[in-house]
C-alpha cells in the first residue's frame, strides 16, 4: 500500500467501540537509543507519515508520500506486542499522533499488564487529549524542535505546560544558539521543577557533545541530561530496523 499524508486528525472518542487500522512501516525489537530507558530492550512500532519535515530527520523514508506500509488493526498490534515478550513499547514514526484512532489504540494498551508504552512525538501535536491525569503505563517523549530542525515555528507550546513527571522532553541541538534556546524553554516552562526527564542530544555531525557539556557546566544546568543516540554509534546512522 502507499501512503497519502492527510491533515492532522482530531482526537477520537476514547470510549467508542470502533476498530481502526494503523499504517505501520515496520516493527522490530532492538534497544532504546535515547531517553530514560536508553540501552534497554524495546519493541518499536513505526507509523507512516509525518506533519513536519525536519532537516536532521533520520527516518525521512518513513514520511514519504509513497512509502510502503501495512495496515494493522489495534487487535493485531496488541497481539504483536504481547507475543514479543518485551516490556518497553515505543510508538514512533513518522508522527504517531497523526494516526487516525491513535487514542483508541492507547486505551487498548493501557489495559495491558506489565508493559510500558512510550510515545515519541515531535512537539507539534497537542498531547493533552491523550494523557491521563494520574500516572499510568503510557508516557510521552516530547521533542522541542530547535533551530537546527527548521521546524521550531511548528511547536505546540502548550505541550511543555502539560508534561508530567513520567514524561520526557528532548532537545536535539546543532549549535550554541540551539542550546541557549533549550535553556530558555527549560526555564520558561519550569521543566526541571516538573520532574520530567530532560535530555539534550547533539545533532549528529553538527556539534560536538563536549560543547553541550561545557554549556551545562558554565550555566549550572542541574537535572538536565546530555545523551548520545546509541543506535547511531552501535550501527550505521542510516541503518533501518534498529
Amino acid at each position: 500500500m502507499k501512503l497519502l499524508i492527510t491533515a492532522l486528525h482530531t482526537p477520537v472518542d476514547m470510549t467508542n467501540n470502533n476498530e481502526y487500522t494503523y499504517k505501520v512501516v515496520e516493527h522490530f525489537i532492538s534497544i532504546n537509543g535515547e531517553g530514560r530507558r536508553a540501552g534497554q530492550l524495546a519493541m518499536f512500532i513505526r507509523f507512516a507519515g509525518c506533519n513536519l519535515n525536519c532537516e536532521y530527520c533520520d527516518t525521512k523514508w518513513a514520511n514519504e508520500k509513497n512509502v510502503e506500509y501495512k495496515e494493522h488493526t489495534s487487535e493485531e498490534l496488541v497481539d504483536i506486542i504481547q507475543e514479543s515478550g518485551v516490556k518497553n513499547i515505543t510508538l514512533t514514526g513518522g508522527e504517531p499522533l497523526i494516526q487516525e484512532g491513535i487514542g483508541y489504540l492507547l486505551e487498548r494498551l493501557r489495559k495491558l499488564e506489565d508493559i510500558r508504552v512510550e510515545i515519541e512525538t515531535n512537539g507539534s501535536v497537542n498531547i493533552k487529549p491523550y494523557m491521563k491525569n494520574e500516572p499510568d503505563n503510557v508516557s510521552f517523549t516530547l521533542d522541542y524542535k530547535t533551530g537546527a530542525s527548521g521546524m521550531e515555528r511548528k511547536m505546540c507550546l502548550d505541550n511543555y505546560k502539560n508534561v508530567r513527571s513520567q514524561d520526557t522532553v528532548k532537545f536535539v541541538v546543532g549549535s550554541i544558539e540551539d542550546i541557549e534556546q533549550t535553556n530558555r524553554i527549560i526555564n520558561q516552562y519550569n521543566l526541571t521543577k516538573k520532574g520530567c526527564g530532560i535530555y539534550i542530544s547533539p545533532c549528529f555531525g553538527k556539534i560536538e557533545p563536549e560543547e553541550i557539556v561545557k554549556y551545562l557546566v558554565e550555566h549550572r544546568l542541574n537535572d538536565v541530561n546530555v545523551q548520545l543516540q546509541l543506535h547511531k554509534y552501535i550501527w550505521d546512522p542510516d541503518k533501518r530496523g534498529v
